[in-house]
């Protein structure tokens, strides 16, 4: 190509590269001015938010201060807000740097949080106490740079300010607000009306605290940061009062702790009277006699009673673990405490199926091997499970058993009376009869059933005895509960047929009445002819006793002429020797006719009741004396020796001397009579502890055993004497003193008769005076 061809080409394209790059100029500047308008636009924007932003935190008590890497400070905030920050923090003036007056009290109250921010850019909140007042400061990292923000600790206002500060202090429980220093910082009126102050102001002068143990779970709260919760009891206008304190962090970890005091009070009344009634509740349980357990819902034991483990006799230490419902029944029946049955499982199952019922089951029983039958109730329990109910009812079915058959026997036993019987009980309504009272009133014994109550049963039977005062008696006795009207009374009345009834009440222990009716129709007949017969019988005795002493009478005249002349006779000296034996058993034969008219007439005496005994200290070797003089020649008279034994240690007894000496005055004639020639008769004494003991032995033939039994029987022909009442009057005599006699013989070797006597006689034979002295003296 030319060097034209080329400059040409040079030319145009150097012109055009110029007009690429005068337009490109053109649009760049235009690019550039659009781009400083825009850096315009924002700087102008960011200078509003810079200034937004500066209102902002001068419109506030809140400060930042930003700490570079490479040790520079930047503070955020306004003047005055420095300025007061600075103030209270230091205490200095304007003039000194805002700056180190943070980081250093910050660095005080939290050096190595501080450290830990710029260093790890580990987050922190802390509080300055300041002059005026707490200071939130919160560490933040951003950026590279550790930010410090100061705020004031202002919750209190904020909230009082709004909606939920009106809340808060029209909420009834105690409610306050503690700075980060465990001040007073806010308080609702239920506080101040607890505290009896008028003005948050006036609890700060006063110093005043809700409760100290309050304060330390407000205190914990604020140290931890946790949620606390504790329980105090306080002493305030003359009651003690439950609270439950609960204490919560204030958010932002300003410090600030809110506390409430939840009033328990009441709900810590209730508790402890439940507690008591609970407790109360278990001890009557445990005061029970029959046996008692409860299971809770898990269907393990929560209840025994003392009644439970004595009637299982299981280890208490064992039931104090909580054994399940299942657990128990199978210890039980381990130690053989259950029903025998051969589906154990299906029983079992069917004992727990009722955790499930709404109701309670039906009484059960159980028979157990060791022969003892329990009641067994089950019902659901009010807190939810079972409560089961064990009574040992062996000794009341025994009892029942018992009582059936003792009804049984009653009225078996009724009916084989022949008095008419019914029992009314205390309601009036008839309880038992006998065949007897349907005979006696002609009723059936199903009508009597029917009628049932008193009124209908006299109806039926006012037919037989139509006696209208006897049936209000009778129902007054029967009906009426007062108990001077149940008394036992009786009476008799005839029935419409003639008979002689005879009616009696009687009150039964139980509330009841037996009422019985008898004929006596037949029995009055005999008592009139009784009465007759004794009537009679007075009037031959009267005969008797006038006869014995007209013939005694009678018979002692002559006898005593006979005496007199035999007696006379035998004084004559012209009298032949055998006329004077004549007469000499003339008087003997005489004076032996007048002493058995004598012990007639004693006899018929005792008989009668007339005899009385003249008591007096009778002295028994002076009475033994007496006695052995009266026979002791006729003794001797036949060869024999008579032998007087009495301890002179022996004390006075009461008695009649002389009756006593005359019975001994018999038994001493009887055994010399008995005895013969070389023979002995002992007269012995011998006391006793309650009694002198009085023998008369001899030595002669005896008396044969089968007249022993009725020798002291009188009129009887005996061969030791010939019919007489001797022995009889012997006894007799003896008996009216209160003692008694006996006999001991050996055919062939002699027989012995002794006399038991009291040492004080009996006073119901003496005379009256002397009865009457007896009583004064004793």
């Amino acid at each position: 190509m030319a060097e034209a061809d080329i400059a040409y080409v040079a030319t145009a394209g150097a012109a055009g590269l110029a007009l690429a790059l005068s337009a490109w100029a053109a649009r760049l500047r235009g690019r550039l001015a659009a781009r400083a308008q825009e850096a315009e636009a924002d700087l102008s924007a960011t200078r509003a938010a810079l200034a937004d932003r500066d209102g902002a935190l001068a419109a506030f008590e809140d400060a930042r201060l930003a700490l570079t890497p490479d040790g520079q400070t930047r503070r955020l905030g306004a003047p005055a807000a420095w300025n007061v920050i600075t103030r209270e923090l230091s205490g200095a003036e304007d003039g000194a740097d805002p700056a180190l007056v943070v980081l250093d009290a910050v660095r005080a109250a939290a050096g190595q949080r501080l450290d830990a921010l710029i260093d790890q850019g580990e987050a922190f909140d802390a509080v300055l106490e300041g002059a005026g007042g707490a200071w939130a400061v919160e560490g933040r990292s951003s950026a590279g740079a550790a930010w410090l923000r100061l705020s004031r600790l202002g919750l209190v206002g904020t909230a009082a300010e709004s909606g939920l500060g009106l809340l808060a202090d029209a909420y009834p429980a105690p409610t306050w607000i503690t700075d980060a220093a465990g001040r007073l910082a806010w308080a609702n009126k239920a506080w101040l009306a607890e505290m009896k102050v008028d003005s948050i102001d006036a609890a700060r002068e006063k110093k005043l605290s809700f409760d100290r143990g309050a304060d330390a779970i407000v205190a914990e709260a604020g140290r931890l940061h946790q949620h606390q919760e504790g329980f105090r009891w306080t002493t305030g206008g003359g009651r003690r009062r439950a609270w439950r304190i609960v204490a919560e962090p204030a958010p932002g970890g300003a410090g600030a702790v809110l506390a409430f005091a939840l009033d328990m009070t009441e709900a810590e009344e209730t508790r402890d009277t439940l507690r008591r009634h609970v407790e109360a509740h278990d001890e009557t349980l445990n005061h029970l006699a029959d046996a008692v357990a409860i299971f809770g819902p898990s269907k393990r034991l929560a209840f025994h009673n003392t009644a439970f483990q004595t009637l299982f006799n299981i280890d208490p230490a064992w039931l104090d673990e909580r054994p399940t419902h299942a657990e128990l029944l199978d210890r039980l029946r381990q130690r053989r405490l259950l029903p025998e049955v051969i589906d154990y499982a299906g029983w079992k199952a069917n004992e727990l199926d009722f955790y499930g019922a709404s109701e309670a089951a039906p009484d059960d029983s159980w028979s157990l091997p060791d022969g003892r039958t329990l009641r067994v109730v089950r019902q659901p329990h009010p807190l939810g499970g079972v409560l089961l109910l064990f009574s040992d009812i062996t000794d009341e079915l025994q009892l029942r058993s018992r009582f059936n058959a003792q009804i049984q026997v009653q009225k078996a036993t009724l009916d084989k009376l022949n008095d008419a019987v019914a029992v009314f009980g205390s309601d009036g309504r008839l309880r038992l009869h006998n065949e007897a009272f349907d005979t006696f009133w002609g009723v059936g014994g199903e009508a009597l059933d029917t009628a049932g109550d008193f009124d209908a049963v006299a109806a039926l039977c006012q037919a037989t005895m139509p006696d209208p005062a006897l049936w209000l008696g009778l129902k007054a006795r029967v009906a009426d509960p007062d108990p001077e009207s149940r008394v036992p009374i009786s009476g008799e009345g005839r029935t419409a047929d003639g008979r002689i009834a005879s009616w009696q009440t009687r009150p039964l222990p139980d509330g009841a009445t037996l009422v019985a009716f008898s004929d006596v129709t037949a029995r009055r007949g005999l008592e009139h002819a009784l009465a007759a017969k004794a009537q009679a019988l007075e009037e031959s005795t009267a005969l008797k006793r006038e006869f014995v002493g007209s013939v005694s009478y009678e018979l002692r005249t002559p006898l005593t002429t006979i005496v007199g002349y035999s007696e006379l006779l035998e004084t004559q000296a012209d009298l032949p020797e055998r006329s004077r034996q004549h007469a000499g058993a003339i008087r003997v034969a005489a004076r032996q006719l007048a002493g058995s008219i004598d012990d007639v007439l004693d006899m018929a005496q005792i008989d009668a009741g007339e005899m009385e005994l003249i008591l007096g200290d009778v002295r028994v070797s002076d009475v033994l004396e007496e006695a052995a003089e009266k026979v002791r020649d006729r003794i001797e008279g036949r060869g024999a020796t008579l032998v007087v034994t009495c301890p002179a240690s022996m004390r006075p007894i009461r008695a009649d001397a002389q009756r006593v000496c005359q019975a001994l005055a018999y038994l001493l004639d009887n055994a010399a009579r008995a005895v013969s020639e070389g023979g002995t008769v002992s007269l012995i004494a011998e006391a006793a502890p309650a009694e002198v003991r009085v023998r008369v032995e001899d030595t002669g033939r005896g008396i044969p055993y089968h007249l022993q039994a009725h020798v002291f029987d009188r009129f009887v022909r005996r061969e030791r004497g010939g019919p007489g009442v001797g022995l009889a009057l012997v006894k007799a005599l003896v008996e009216l003193h209160g003692g008694w006699a006996e006999v001991e013989s050996e055919p062939g070797k002699g027989a012995a008769f002794i006399l038991h006597l009291p040492l004080e006689a009996t006073v119901a034979a003496a005379a009256p005076e002397l009865r009457l002295g007896e009583r004064e003296t004793g």
